[in-house]
């Protein structure tokens, strides 16, 4: 089975750099034992763990633009095995990413578990969808309690994915993820705190009762 991320990706001009930098054989013929072009339950469980990606789309001037979207944990939805969809809400009023994909459909996105050193690599055409006209994606896409505006919906629909390898990311933590690893110390300390106080109680209460008394 052929390697779907790289088939697309490795051009004339990347085949020309691989052989200029000796890397050309490791990548010419190479074959994966399983399909890239549909989420599997490992892609799904990662996605939903994110709370932000990273999106590149390419503008009528040839530049890519790239651009940081984020939201609460599992904002970015598996629609099905080759689509995902998110809210799009309103932000500074730019509108590159929508005029974009207006005349060029192609989107790379990469997501990031920073404290796991693990990244996903996806390749897509996304879609803008009018939430009032399509209010069954609007259902799926809510987010509750959330505070951002939602302007529409973007579908993302598959064409590949890849997995990159965890050299060079740095672990970081979000609050939330070192609030809670740090919360068993925390009530550990309060339990030190409590038994602490007390044993100056008890220490107090004994030494009144000691004290002799004068008349």
């Amino acid at each position: 089975m052929a390697y779907g991320f790289l088939d697309i990706m490795t051009t004339p001009g990347v085949k020309a750099a691989q052989l200029a930098n000796g890397s050309r054989g490791m990548w010419e013929g190479l074959t994966q034992d399983r399909r890239f072009d549909r989420f599997t339950d490992s892609e799904a469980a990662f996605i939903g763990a994110r709370d932000s990606f990273y999106m590149a789309s390419v503008s009528e001037s040839g530049w890519p633009y790239i651009q940081h979207r984020g939201g609460p944990v599992g904002f970015l939805k598996l629609l099905d095995d080759k689509t995902l969809g998110f809210a799009d809400f309103r932000g500074n009023r730019q509108y590159i990413s929508l005029g974009n994909i207006a005349s060029d459909d192609h989107v790379a996105l990469i997501l990031v578990d920073y404290p796991h050193r693990a990244r996903l690599k996806i390749l897509a055409h996304m879609t803008a969808h009018d939430l009032k006209a399509e209010p069954a994606l609007a259902n799926r896409l809510a987010l509750p309690g959330y505070k951002g505006r939602p302007e529409r919906a973007f579908t993302l629909r598959l064409e590949t994915f890849d997995w990159n390898c965890p050299q060079h990311i740095t672990p970081r933590f979000t609050q939330s993820e070192v609030e809670a690893a740090v919360l068993p110390l925390r009530q550990r300390l309060a339990a030190l705190e409590a038994e602490n106080n007390e044993l100056r109680r008890q220490i107090a209460e004994n030494s009144n009762r000691e004290r002799p008394r004068h008349e």
